[in-house]
């Protein structure tokens, strides 16, 4: 099926930019604290959790220790996505696209 005018183009020119939105996010490395740095998490842009820090002070006090991993894990969930919100804002900024499309 062939598209009328340039909306090929449109379309290959999206394409191409969605698999670079992609990728851009997928470099995206955040680090998040909690416990006043007792706990340290680093997640990756496609919200892989790559690395866990745990000082061994807090080891001993366990429902201590899940909350602040959880906590540290939010964190740098919403990290990433405010990263990820800023890539992609300058990257849709090239189409001209109406403000609040995306």
């Amino acid at each position: 099926m062939k598209l009328p005018g340039n909306m090929g183009a449109m379309m290959k020119q999206a394409q191409q930019m969605q698999e670079k939105m992609a990728q851009e996010i997928a470099q995206i490395r955040v680090e998040a604290t909690s416990g006043g740095g007792m706990v340290s998490v680093k997640m990756d842009g496609n919200k892989n959790l790559l690395s866990v820090k745990i000082d061994p002070e807090v080891a001993g006090d366990v429902e201590m220790l899940q909350d602040m991993v959880l906590a540290a894990c939010n964190e740098a969930v919403k990290k990433v996505e405010e990263e990820a919100k800023q890539k992609m804002g300058g990257l849709l900024g090239g189409l001209g696209l109406p403000p609040g499309m995306f």
